[in-house]
């Protein structure tokens, strides 16, 4: 019964020093990515013509405007990958969002009014906005 009980007590703590390891591995990733900007572009699988737009548009004037220097992901939140990224970032419904470490900037209502209707304006407030993190 003592081996047991030392087997099961030694699982517990290889678990836990895992756990740790996994916990200091995360938050060094967070710090190295302090300084990045990142504009994720969440999404359903059902998508009206606006969504597609919204997410278009900003992928191209991200690209357009800063290169390499800030980078556009697409998920779908109906897709693990996507639900993934969204509980890491705080996210479970459509959105447009701009995350430089713990700063976090919500678009999705620009992106709405002005991807289909006025893309020139709607490039403008994403430039704006990134502009205000470097």
């Amino acid at each position: 019964m003592k081996i047991i009980k030392l087997v099961f007590l030694a699982i517990i703590v290889l678990n836990l020093a895992g756990f740790a390891q996994s916990a200091k591995s995360s938050e060094s990733k967070a710090v190295a990515n302090a300084d990045e900007i990142n504009v994720y572009y969440f999404h359903f699988n059902t998508r009206c013509e606006t969504c597609r737009a919204v997410e278009a548009e900003a992928k191209n004037g991200v690209k357009e405007l800063f290169n390499s220097d800030v980078s556009f992901a697409a998920y779908n939140l109906d897709e693990k990958e996507g639900e993934a990224k969204g509980k890491e970032v705080g996210v479970s419904s459509q959105m447009l969002l701009i995350v430089k470490g713990n700063k976090k900037i919500d678009l999705t209502n620009e992106g709405f009014l002005y991807a289909r209707t006025d893309p020139k304006k709607f490039k403008k407030i994403i430039k704006e906005k990134i502009d205000s993190l470097l």
